[in-house]
């Protein structure tokens, strides 16, 4: 039983590296740079760990039916993206992805051209990659295994309290709760957290599309250009 969880943990960090490598990958694509993405320092995405384990834990009777795979898959993945997007977004203000210029979106959140992908890694997942890595962690001794599992469980906790530190200091920066979500503001508030500490400006560069919410938009622009304007003068004195 051990053994078996500690392969799951195993699972959720594979794919939740594999994940960070696909993000990476479609960001250069868009961007032509490379962009650590995440909300982690480290390179993972743990949303996709968690839908693998989610597809691997309550998808193994699926087998048997690849088209129920698929579908099922792609809920499960939808609603994990969903939920993600609306607790971060209550929580810390800000919109960190958005899919309202997408056909067939579900309040900017969830598309159509993210949960078809989604349906499809869920069988390439649970018919090849997952066979793949059970079968090569299964052969690791129990010394092994714990002590993998255990120095990425540490890792991980460092990193999720030093992200997690770096987004609270975005938070704090500006109180936002008011859907006005413009280019104008998203950009002035930007070019404010790029003079802020390294934390922040990891978590602003992981999102160049990150869309902040904010209660006064007039007010908010007026204060952050008197800021950059005082930067920039003190910059050339």
């Amino acid at each position: 039983m051990l053994n078996e969880i500690e392969i799951y943990i195993l699972l959720f960090f594979s794919y939740s590296f594999l994940g960070w490598i696909i993000e990476v990958t479609a960001k250069f694509i868009q961007y032509k740079r490379f962009i650590n993405r995440g909300f982690l320092i480290g390179p993972i995405c743990p949303i996709y760990g968690y839908g693998a384990l989610l597809i691997s834990l309550l998808l193994k009777k699926y087998l048997s039916d690849p088209l129920a795979m698929f579908l099922f898959a792609m809920v499960i993945c939808s609603i994990l993206e969903y939920l993600t997007s609306y607790f971060m977004e209550k929580i810390f203000h800000a919109r960190w992805w958005d899919y309202s210029t997408k056909k067939y979106n579900i309040n900017g959140r969830i598309c159509l051209d993210t949960m078809i992908p989604f349906g499809l890694l869920g069988i390439l997942m649970m018919y090849l990659i997952n066979p793949f890595l059970i079968n090569i962690f299964s052969k690791f001794s129990f010394t092994l295994i714990t002590s993998i599992c255990s120095f990425f469980i540490v890792l991980y906790i460092v990193d999720n309290v030093l992200s997690l530190i770096g987004l609270i200091m975005i938070k704090n920066d500006i109180d936002l709760y008011d859907k006005d979500n413009t280019e104008e503001i998203s950009l002035k508030i930007k070019n404010v957290l790029f003079n802020k500490n390294w934390k922040e400006k990891r978590i602003i560069k992981s999102f160049p599309d990150v869309k902040f919410i904010n209660k006064n938009l007039k007010e908010k622009i007026s204060k952050i250009e008197d800021k950059i304007e005082k930067k920039q003068i003190n910059l050339r004195l």
